[in-house]
């Protein structure tokens, strides 16, 4: 998968996997992940597949909803992916903590329900519950926080919660935080992601 890795100064802290949004690339979250950990190793990760000349990281048939067949196989994709860097990169692959914004929060959302072990934690802006009706892994242990909009028209409130409580069932420690506005990333939930993001990696 194209990629760009940067090593952190600190190497205790967690390496940051960050998943653009559709028609995005590799280098879209940099500045985000210079204000969630500046210390951390970074892996920017482009999506294998295009939509429309836009890149993304699985198909969909129709706004909202997914391919789930191209959504299992490009999740293990990306599963296996991080395991190879891993090796490559020499981080410890059981520090991963993926920071996704719209479908690279829905891939990353995936890895959670597909994989205990894919990641150690995720910040999940405006994510969408990427699949129904399966048993999803024992995620104790792993820290989660979503960022949704309450006039979000992509991803109603209605659906955040319900990501969230997916979760929480499967022993996930959740954080919700709200926005006033729609699907956009801002800075002020970026920041919120920052404050809990430090008091739980911080060292």
């Amino acid at each position: 998968m194209k990629h760009i890795f940067q090593k952190g100064s600190n190497p205790a802290k967690p390496t940051l996997l960050l998943l653009h949004g559709t028609g995005g690339n590799e280098f879209d979250l940099l500045p985000i992940a210079e204000i969630i950990d500046p210390e951390a190793s970074i892996l920017a990760v482009r999506g294998n597949v295009m939509e429309n000349g836009m890149p993304r990281f699985f198909k969909r048939l129709a706004e909202g909803v997914f391919d789930e067949e191209d959504l299992v196989f490009r999740t293990k994709e990306l599963n296996s992916f991080l395991d190879e860097a891993a090796q490559t990169y020499r981080f410890d692959r059981n520090s991963v903590i993926a920071i996704g914004y719209s479908n690279g929060a829905n891939i990353a959302a995936s890895l959670l329900f597909h994989f205990r072990d894919a990641l150690n934690g995720a910040i999940l802006h405006h994510p969408m519950v990427p699949r129904r009706g399966m048993d999803l892994p024992d995620l104790s242990g792993k820290n989660i926080f979503i960022a949704a909009g309450k006039r979000d028209q992509i991803c109603s409130p209605e659906e955040s919660i319900e990501l969230k409580t997916f979760l929480e069932n499967n022993n996930a420690n959740v954080h919700l935080h709200w926005e006033n506005g729609g699907h956009e990333l801002t800075l002020s939930e970026v920041q919120a992601a920052s404050n809990w993001y430090r008091q739980l990696y911080q060292k």
